[in-house]
């Protein structure tokens, strides 16, 4: 069920829901937290929502659009209830905001928090320079971004390793959950040696990229090279050298990755890229600090830059 609520207030639409709980029961009230999506007032609502919703099944919250419209236009709240069919296991609440309201953000969710919930943020697209200072974002408990969807993703990145506040995280490092789980469960097979150095591979604008060598940086202490993919999409490969033969793992179509390593007969594995609803249902599970995401982010001032890996000759 959609209800539009065109020119209206915030306490209408809670005057609004408790109508629709009291005479319907439609809305319930066991939710966990609150994930208040920002974004734009476009084509990119929809795909948010929806993504929510496919979370909202593991973790039932109140979802809250807040969507912002043109600046110039007059100052008015359009809002809509989503429940039912077209919520998930969720309530969703799109608040489309236009003029001045536009930059109100924070003050037109404030009264639709449920109370004593943990309040998750998302930035589905373009995310504020520090998130942590954003209106908003000083409201939540977790605050999500997404490097790969910004404008500059590699310069997104780095923002976020200047601008990082406890509760911060990116789909671009949860991404990542499947090859640092193969990496390290491949390191666990002997022989146990130590690695000496790293290579990753990956499409130049690929931020899981540089947060993959980043993370091996940190933590394995050893020089981390960062070669650039003509082709991509996302990472292509890491190579872990030790003295006696590499482990590799070689993923060229974004889909199914090759394991290699000294001893074992060659694996393909599963390592398709993940949907951000997937991403969402990982990030949404913990709402203390990620400090690995936070070591990772440090890690990215230990790699080296390479020139771009050539396609090879076909003539």
């Amino acid at each position: 069920m959609i209800i539009d609520l065109p020119s209206t207030t915030t306490s209408q639409v809670n005057k609004k829901l408790v109508e629709l709980r009291e005479t319907g029961g439609a809305v319930a009230l066991g939710r966990v937290l609150t994930l208040v999506v920002v974004t734009g007032d476009g084509t990119e609502v929809e795909k948010a929502i929806q993504a929510a919703n496919d979370a909202s099944r593991e973790h039932p919250c109140r979802v809250i659009v807040v969507a912002s419209g043109a600046r110039q236009a007059a100052p008015r709240l359009d809002a809509q209830i989503r429940i039912g069919g077209d919520a998930g296991a969720s309530e969703v609440i799109v608040l489309r905001l236009y003029g001045p309201l536009a930059d109100e953000g924070a003050g037109s969710v404030v009264p639709l928090l449920l109370p004593d919930a943990p309040v998750v943020a998302w930035w589905p697209t373009n995310a504020p320079e520090v998130p942590s200072k954003d209106p908003i974002g000083a409201l939540s408990h977790r605050r999500i971004t997404d490097a790969a969807n910004e404008a500059d993703p590699i310069a997104s990145l780095q923002n976020r390793l200047q601008s990082y506040a406890d509760g911060d995280t990116d789909l671009a490092w949860t991404r990542l959950t499947s090859w640092r789980a193969m990496l390290a469960a491949a390191m666990d097979l002997p022989p146990h040696e130590p690695v000496t150095a790293a290579t990753v591979t990956g499409a130049a604008d690929s931020p899981s990229t540089d947060l993959l060598a980043g993370w091996l940086a940190s933590y394995l202490e050893v020089p981390v090279r960062r070669v650039d993919h003509p082709r991509g999409p996302g990472i292509v490969s890491a190579v872990l050298e030790r003295p006696s033969g590499n482990v590799e793992i070689v993923r060229p179509d974004g889909k199914v990755g090759t394991l290699t390593q000294p001893g074992q007969p060659d694996r393909r594995v599963s390592l398709q890229r993940r949907e951000v609803r997937d991403c969402l249902v990982e990030e949404l599970r913990r709402l203390d600090p990620d400090e690995i995401y936070e070591v990772t982010l440090g890690g990215l001032d230990k790699i080296v830059r390479d020139e771009p890996e050539q396609p090879e000759d076909e003539s």
